[in-house]
């Protein structure tokens, strides 16, 4: 063996058959598209801007549901006699926690 025989580049991987060549661009495409697209989150969304007084309302409902969780929860950690002052910070923060990525929303 030579020292330009050791030099030269290994032979490349064999290409993939021919067949495969568009089955691959079509998924590449489509992973493209679905990156373009606006993401949507628990309420889908729409091609016109909500209205203030439908966004107010939406809002609303939703801090009712975070309420009402929490409400649970103090339920559920009282009646397994946990002390106060943790149902009082357990409530507390899942009450916080929810209202910041309610309001932080631009969906809704």
């Amino acid at each position: 063996m030579t020292a330009s025989e050791s030099e030269r580049p290994a032979s490349p991987e064999p290409s993939p058959p021919e067949a495969e060549v568009p089955a691959r661009e079509a998924r590449r495409r489509e992973r493209e598209a679905r990156r373009r697209e606006r993401p949507e989150g628990m309420v889908p969304g729409r091609e016109r801007r909500r209205s203030k007084v439908e966004r107010g309302f939406m809002r609303l409902v939703a801090t009712g549901g975070i309420v009402g969780i929490a409400v649970l929860l103090g339920a559920v950690l009282v009646g397994q006699d946990v002390e106060g002052w943790i149902v009082g910070l357990v409530v507390g923060l899942t009450s916080v926690v929810l209202a910041a990525l309610l309001w932080s929303s631009r969906q809704l």
